[in-house]
């Protein structure tokens, strides 16, 4: 393994040689935050990436003890000791998958050496800006500079930005689903002043950490609204929106819900525009895409539970019963199309790999 330092050393200073990588070279991996779920499902996904390999696992409160003691279905090959961050050889590592709370996120990516890419799951680098960044998450940026340079990671879209990146900031899980579902449509499509997001989610959406409202009585056989009209991804959703069409004044209506169920997120898009023109702009954005369907039109309603346990984005349109308004509908697995997965292809377009690679074999758990 240590035969293939220079190489990668090459590749991250500029010098791409990924070409003449042999089938046994693996980028070497660390997981901030493996405690947590996102961090779990990443070293879950990443035990079958045929170029990556999980080096190191880190973790605070539960530093000494192993994955598999935490999450007893690690055990086995994908198993590691949890290590405090001070106590990772960052020069074994090639690569850091950021699994930790905003805040915490930027406190340690900062601390890294120069050579290791950053993939980071957490809030910390989606914002662009510091302003926004601080008045969205209560304090100021560790790095602003930073926010200029990294990448957004939506890999579908724009399509050729990630390849050599250093840091990609990933985006949140219902960011992802409802930027998926408009970003095509804001150029012309549909009338950008008039968005609204109706947005649901699992409980598995809100972190691991023990939260009241999380807690089985507090969650089943209901569901509720939250962060209304203060959700911390709503600003994330208008700044991607306004790039893409180079405006500073688009503001999505955003209300997210949450569901009794663990996993899956569900995003209805209420827009002006007519049906046919959008099914035919997502179809021709998406019509390559290896995660995302187009359902044709008058298809069911996509369903949590056909993405559950995948990588893919299913999106469905409908004409409303008032002419002039459509409904566009996008589900995906937020622990993975919403997260992990996500990461893992951003990472995959970083390195120049097949995007698939590590995701492609991942069918939906159903029922």
């Amino acid at each position: 393994m240590d035969e293939a330092l220079p190489l990668w050393s090459a590749f991250f200073f500029g010098e791409s040689r990924i070409a003449q990588m042999s089938d046994e070279t693996r980028l070497r991996a660390a997981i901030l935050g493996a405690s947590g779920y996102t961090g779990a499902e990443t070293v879950r996904l990443l035990a079958d990436h045929p170029r990556v390999e999980v080096r190191a696992a880190t973790g605070h409160a539960l530093a000494g003890k192993a994955l598999s003691d935490i999450f007893p279905h690690l055990a086995g090959p994908s198993d590691l000791a949890v290590v405090r961050p001070d106590d990772v050889d960052w020069s074994q590592i090639d690569v850091v998958f950021g699994c930790l709370p905003h805040g915490t996120s930027q406190d340690v990516i900062e601390t890294l050496p120069g050579h290791i890419k950053v993939i980071d799951l957490s809030a910390d680098y989606r914002l662009s800006s510091p302003g926004i960044y601080e008045s969205t998450y209560g304090r100021a940026h560790a790095a602003p500079a930073r926010l200029q340079t990294r990448i957004y990671g939506l890999p579908e879209w724009p399509q050729n930005e990630l390849e050599g990146s250093e840091l990609v900031a990933c985006p949140g899980c219902y960011p992802t689903a409802s930027l998926l579902a408009l970003l095509p449509l804001v150029g012309a499509v549909i009338d950008r002043d008039h968005i609204i997001i109706d947005a649901k989610s699992g409980v598995s959406g809100a972190g691991r950490g023990l939260k009241e409202g999380n807690l089985f009585s507090e969650a089943a056989e209901g569901t509720h609204a939250y962060g209304i009209g203060t959700h911390r991804h709503a600003p994330e959703i208008d700044q991607e929106l306004n790039r893409v069409v180079g405006r500073d004044d688009i503001a999505v209506t955003f209300t997210p819900h949450l569901l009794p169920m663990v996993r899956g997120e569900l995003v209805t898009c209420h827009v002006r525009g007519d049906a046919d023109q959008i099914h035919a702009a997502l179809t021709n954005q998406y019509h390559t895409a290896p995660f995302v369907t187009v359902l044709p039109l008058g298809s069911p309603s996509p369903d949590t539970r056909h993405v559950r346990g995948t990588n893919h984005c299913r999106i469905g349109v409908w004409p409303d019963r008032v002419p002039g308004r459509s409904i566009v509908i996008a589900v995906i697995d937020n622990l993975i199309k919403g997260s992990s997965g996500q990461a893992i292809q951003n990472l995959n377009r970083v390195m120049g790999w097949d995007e698939t690679l590590g995701l492609g074999r991942l069918q939906p758990l159903f029922p």
